[in-house]
């Protein structure tokens, strides 16, 4: 019976950046018009499929392939998404003001509309709660 070493195979060690890389890491608003790139072909795309859902959505999912496939690297995008999320209430401002031009809405389909969003906003905690654990789940299986 010979005993012969097995060849250990070393983890292939991330490669550098490239200048593109680079380039795109250093810069937050190339970072952002990336995420608006995703958002641009996911609108193009449920057009041309007329797809009963929204392009931002589809943009998203674009987006989230991307990252997934490690097509895109998270470091890659990463600057201009926290400026998205910092400076998300000012994407609410026109909501606001249509709401104030709309007196009505601060009556019986005020609180109609209230409960709408409250509900609409649970939904969304819940689903994006059970889709980051899914994801720090999938991620730790795959780091063992």
């Amino acid at each position: 019976m010979s005993s012969a070493a097995s060849p250990v195979r070393k983890p292939r060690e991330p490669r550098a950046p490239g200048a593109f890389r680079r380039l795109v890491r250093g810069s937050r608003a190339l970072q952002m018009l990336a995420i608006a790139a995703c958002w641009g072909a996911g609108e193009a795309l449920v057009r041309i499929m007329h797809a009963p859902f929204p392009g931002a959505i589809a943009g998203l999912l674009l987006l989230l392939a991307l990252l997934a496939l490690r097509i895109v690297d998270p470091l890659d995008v990463q600057s201009g998404a926290a400026f998205f999320l910092g400076e998300m209430l000012l994407f609410f401002v026109p909501a606001v003001v249509a709401v104030v031009a709309h007196p009505e809405w601060f009556g019986v389909l005020g609180v109609k509309l209230l409960v709408a969003i409250v509900a609409g906003t649970l939904v969304v905690m819940i689903v994006t709660g059970a889709t980051v654990e899914l994801a720090v789940r999938w991620r730790s299986r795959d780091t063992r």
